[in-house]
């Protein structure tokens, strides 16, 4: 994934929809993205889901129903969501929200392949404790 870069388009919008999941994404260079809560959890720039470094990355497993409970700016460069199953340590810079969004059906299609290679679940979660709320998005992607 991207790390900050001083030519990203910058939001101009940014609007939370806590009823659909979704994170509602306008950037000063007309794009506009909607990206699930699911999508934005299982791509989290975090150490946690990352690494450190090329082949460390932890597959999420068990997100489907995972909401952002709360979502915080970071400066002027990057927002920190806090989900429903604990994960708060994500920073969302600029340049990583706009490639997620331009890129979302290519990383979903990526994600969805790897769950299968790895006959994981998108419903039973191997990474984490269980969500705290009984709540849930149950979109289907």
């Amino acid at each position: 994934m991207p790390g900050l870069d001083r030519d990203t388009p910058i939001p101009t919008e940014i609007t939370l929809h806590k009823k659909s999941c979704m994170l509602e994404l306008r950037f000063d260079d007309d794009s506009h993205f909607q990206l699930p809560a699911e999508f934005l959890r299982v791509y989290s720039p975090s150490a946690e889901v990352r690494g450190h470094g090329a082949g460390q990355e932890t597959l999420q497993t068990g997100k489907r129903n995972v909401e952002i409970t709360a979502l915080e700016a970071v400066g002027n460069y990057a927002v920190q969501p806090t989900f429903s199953d604990g994960h708060s340590s994500g920073i969302y810079s600029w340049d990583v929200l706009h490639y997620l969004g331009a890129n979302h059906d290519a990383l979903w299609a990526d994600y969805l392949a790897r769950l299968e290679k790895a006959g994981a679940s998108r419903d039973i979660d191997s990474t984490t404790l269980p969500p705290k709320s009984g709540g849930g998005c149950g979109h289907n992607h």
